[in-house]
């Protein structure tokens, strides 16, 4: 387990902490002075606004909230949002594009980036493929059921293939039953509403992506949040709502459920499961993971963070994940006992309103899961070791370049802490110019400080790509000084001296 936990989280000197506040304080000076030329007429202003006879009425477009989007997100719009025309798969071709207004709007030139390295996309077992022979059983159920199903499943929506798919996914999570849904992000958003309601009480890691924190808004249930993967946060928030109960009455919690990630997406952090669960027996609570990017990503064989950490599975109350990340598909599912599940399909709103997966969806499912599980004549576990294998290089490398990487050395998301905005853009930029695809993530995604670059490893990405990509990295990172980390790193991670490391808590 602590082999497993190995987490960096180095804090920046104190100059760029510094650096950044400045230049977010420049950047906000010249956006006030800016709102005053608009206001003044001696500037257009692009963004929807009211018409004169309506100053009167309540707002509709808040000026205050939008100064960010209109003032700093739109000097570098051109950073995100890139077209792309082919396969997403280890390298793709982007759709080259300009700007006459300054990012307000754009035009295509016609032209093409041919085979930029592609760093971004979530497709950690490579399943973005476009080969005949793989896909054939794909092509056949298309031809078999068509693109879509027109109706929900309890009405005239289920197909043979979605039981097989729920079969397996059922196998392959070691769990009595499981239920698929057309929408990842939905499988949160609308399944956690039936779970917890008015006098339940959600824990909720201070990291956890949108979909959970929407599906327990939902939900009427109290939210408390607890530090990331702090265990004494959350064993404390567990006593005091068992010592004090709700609100007002103190009558006893309907339920307590604790709510964390397999992989934070921003972060590249492990939940802390196994002591999770300790305190999740210890306390009676339930407990709800969410493995949208560790399911096929972590594990011996691909089986997200309870086989890595060595959890039962059963010890998980509500498991849930996606196919849109490691199986090069769409849709998410819930996992656990029968009667959890079950439950969930005459409550949940996702399984009795929103129309059935597609069937070439559900079939691509099918052929991704049985190549991990060994089961259509490959290696079981083929993928998931490149992929591991990828992941500690890439990792490895950039420490020894010096750059500040956040997350678990296991985890094939890598972020690349870059603070200062206009270095976060002229990364972009000068990655680009490179034939290689970024992604870059700033305020409000992350904090305001924090700004950074994420990576997505792939079993699909070869050797030679990540020489490549690391070789730009290097140029890149000594001509924006990008390269802040203090800690050194030997090329031999057996040889790494544990006082070398921060390791998050």
């Amino acid at each position: 387990y602590k082999q497993n936990q190995q987490e960096s989280f180095e804090q920046a000197p104190m100059y760029v902490a510094v650096m950044t506040y400045l230049g977010f304080g420049i950047v906000t000076l010249f956006g006030y002075l800016r709102d005053f030329l608009r206001a003044v007429g001696l500037e257009k202003c692009h963004l929807a606004q009211e018409r004169e006879e309506q100053k009167d009425f309540v707002p509709l477009y808040q000026d205050f909230e939008n100064f960010y989007t209109r003032n700093l997100y739109m000097r570098v719009r051109d950073n995100w949002n890139r077209p792309i025309c082919s396969l997403p798969g280890p390298v793709f071709d982007l759709m080259e594009r300009v700007s006459d207004d300054y990012n307000w709007t754009f035009r295509l030139t016609g032209g093409t980036i041919h085979n930029a390295i592609n760093m971004g996309s979530y497709n950690y077992l490579g399943f973005a493929e476009n080969n005949a022979d793989f896909l054939k059983t794909v092509a056949d159920k298309t031809r078999q059921y068509g693109v879509g199903v027109g109706s929900t499943r309890q009405e005239i929506g289920n197909l043979g293939i979605h039981e097989e798919l729920e079969q397996l996914v059922a196998n392959f999570l070691r769990v009595e039953s499981s239920m698929t849904f057309g929408m990842g992000f939905a499988t949160n958003s609308m399944n956690i509403p039936a779970l917890v309601g008015k006098g339940c009480l959600i824990l909720s890691d201070e990291l956890n992506h949108t979909s959970l924190i929407l599906g327990a808004r939902l939900s009427g249930a109290l939210i408390r949040v607890f530090k990331h993967n702090n265990m004494h946060s959350l064993e404390k928030m567990l006593r005091e709502a068992i010592s004090s109960g709700q609100p007002r009455t103190h009558r006893p919690w309907k339920k307590i459920l604790i709510m964390v990630e397999g992989i934070y997406s921003m972060e590249g952090s492990l939940v802390r499961l196994p002591e999770i669960v300790a305190l999740k027996k210890k306390y009676k609570a339930y407990l709800y993971l969410d493995e949208a990017h560790s399911i096929g990503a972590v594990g011996p064989t691909g089986r997200g963070v309870t086989e890595l950490f060595n959890v039962n599975p059963s010890d998980v109350d509500v498991m849930m994940g996606t196919f849109t990340k490691s199986f090069g598909a769409a849709g998410g599912y819930i996992a656990g006992k029968k009667e959890l599940v079950d439950y969930l399909r005459s409550h949940s709103h996702s399984a009795v309103y929103a129309t059935a997966m597609s069937p070439p969806v559900t079939e691509q499912i099918i052929r991704a899961m049985k190549c991990i599980m060994g089961k259509d004549g490959s290696t079981e576990g083929e993928r998931i070791h490149k992929l591991a294998e990828n992941t500690r290089y890439f990792r490895a490398r950039l420490k020894e370049m010096g750059f500040i990487i956040y997350g678990n050395d296991d985890s094939p998301v890598v972020p690349i802490l870059l603070y200062m905005p206009g270095k976060v853009v002229a990364f972009a930029r000068e990655m680009l110019e490179r034939k290689i695809g970024v992604v870059v993530v700033g305020f409000p995604a992350t904090p305001i400080t924090e700004a950074r670059a994420r990576f997505c490893l792939s079993a699909a990405h070869t050797k030679a790509m990540l020489n490549q990509v690391l070789h730009h990295m290097n140029e890149v990172g000594d001509h924006l000084c990008l390269k802040f980390s203090r800690l050194k790193y030997s090329s031999c991670p057996n040889l790494h001296d544990e006082k070398d490391f921060e390791l998050g808590s």
